[in-house]
């Protein structure tokens, strides 16, 4: 693996962007429809000499990806009956989705939405306007992607400010993993003038407690600092988190950091990431150690979200 630059360069997120590694960086081939991508920064959390690493785990290609599969890449219609207009979808009534931007700072192996990014097409702010005044039971918009952070400050913002300036939205949830891939992007700029709105949230996917760095966790504090709620949805994965010990640590640490255990996700019914799917007995078995040996504002609930259901389904 390349060695990482001195700090201040390192610091930047344009320069991690710069220089994503890619597979042949670590040895690896590449999966077709999902290449690899990973900041610096992130990929220097993972062990390398551990073949079981769990941060390596969610940024390697693995060749079980292409093992056949009982599911396909859409299972929620997000490329038909959900789709308003390019890149936007609602599943919900009081709830729309627009992707903003169509990349990430890492390809995470699990991802949702892994076999639609490659040929998805943007969301235009005129088209989800225009979806939203048809509307008017819709009272919050989640901006998602791909990641919607590694768009420029300006661009992000004319999202967010337009947003603001409609009445019948309650919050704008901002979906990104930057904070545990890329946490140099949140910049004191940057979080003071997503903050004028007072109608953002910021969700979040920590999966591991060693993804809780100092920059990580310095971060989440100045979002909170200014105002923005922070939540974290974890997904449930083997090898990754499905150790109580291990799911105790990371709720603990996004309390201390101010960052609300929101969710915990059984995978979805997505294809390629079977080897990440844990038996049916290991999310009540994690509930039940959480709650057991947690307070309640670190006990996230753990559900599931299928293809029809009305509403996340809890997993007990």
């Amino acid at each position: 693996m390349p060695l990482l630059p001195p700090r201040p360069r390192r610091a930047d997120w344009r320069w991690q962007l710069r220089h994503a590694l890619c597979a042949a960086d670590f040895g690896r081939g590449e999966i077709p429809g999902w290449p690899c991508r990973v900041t610096p920064y992130y990929a220097s959390l993972a062990d390398l000499s551990d073949p079981d690493d769990p941060i390596a785990r969610q940024f390697l290609p693995d060749p079980r990806e292409t093992l056949p599969d009982p599911f396909g890449p859409d299972p929620f219609g997000e490329d038909g009956p959900a789709a308003l207009a390019p890149g936007i979808k609602q599943r919900f009534p009081d709830r729309v989705l627009a992707q903003l931007f169509l990349s990430c700072a890492a390809n995470c192996r699990h991802c949702t939405r892994r076999g639609l990014l490659g040929r998805a097409r943007p969301a235009s702010l005129g088209d989800l306007l225009a979806a939203l005044r048809a509307r008017p039971a819709v009272r919050e918009v989640l901006l998602s992607g791909g990641d919607p952070l590694l768009l420029p400050d300006d661009a992000l913002l004319g999202w967010v400010d337009a947003l603001a300036a409609l009445p019948q939205l309650d919050a704008i949830r901002l979906c990104t993993r930057t904070l545990a891939t890329l946490p140099m992007r949140w910049t004191l700029p940057l979080v003071r003038r997503l903050a004028r709105s007072g109608r953002l949230w910021v969700q979040t996917q920590f999966n591991h407690p060693r993804e809780l760095t100092p920059e990580a966790v310095a971060a989440c504090a100045r979002l909170v600092g200014h105002g923005i709620p922070v939540s974290n949805q974890s997904v449930l994965l083997r090898g990754v988190n499905d150790d109580p010990a291990v799911m105790a640590a990371l709720c603990a640490g996004l309390q201390r950091a101010r960052v609300r255990p929101y969710y915990v996700f059984v995978c979805d019914p997505i294809a390629g990431i079977g080897h990440f799917r844990t038996p049916p007995e290991t999310a009540p078995r994690l509930r039940e150690h959480l709650l057991t040996h947690l307070g309640g504002l670190a006990c996230p609930r753990f559900v599931a979200d299928l293809p029809g259901a009305p509403h996340k389904q809890d997993v007990r």
